[in-house]
């Protein structure tokens, strides 16, 4: 099977595919804003991934969302609730954790069909 990579440096690829399926991580482009303007940023940018990719956010298979703070939970799902498809909601994780910068506020973890 071929693997294929995409914005590929030495530490990692901004997604992978293989098999028909592409796998991505994304964060916020930026640090600056709350929760709602972290999320919409970076699911702009799992947006802009999955099309690149082939694919798009009607295909999720499983997304896992990193929080460093769960007072964050509702406002990031209130970004996400308006981001997806209906009726095309993916298996979805949800944890805390502390992530590499402290400034981003949510981290997603994307496996999505092509």
């Amino acid at each position: 099977m071929q693997i294929q990579r995409n914005g590929t440096t030495r530490r990692y690829s901004d997604s992978v595919v293989h098999n028909g399926t592409v796998y991505l991580v994304e964060v916020p482009s930026t640090t600056d804003g709350d929760i709602v303007a972290q999320t919409e940023s970076l699911l702009a940018g799992v947006d802009r991934l999955l099309a690149q990719a082939g694919s798009d956010k009607s295909k999720l298979l499983m997304v896992t969302v990193y929080l460093p703070d769960m007072a964050d939970y509702d406002g990031m799902n209130a970004v996400w609730d308006a981001w997806v498809p209906e009726g095309c909601a993916p298996t979805r994780a949800c944890v805390q954790a502390r992530l590499a910068n402290p400034g981003w506020r949510v981290e997603m973890a994307v496996t999505a069909a092509l």
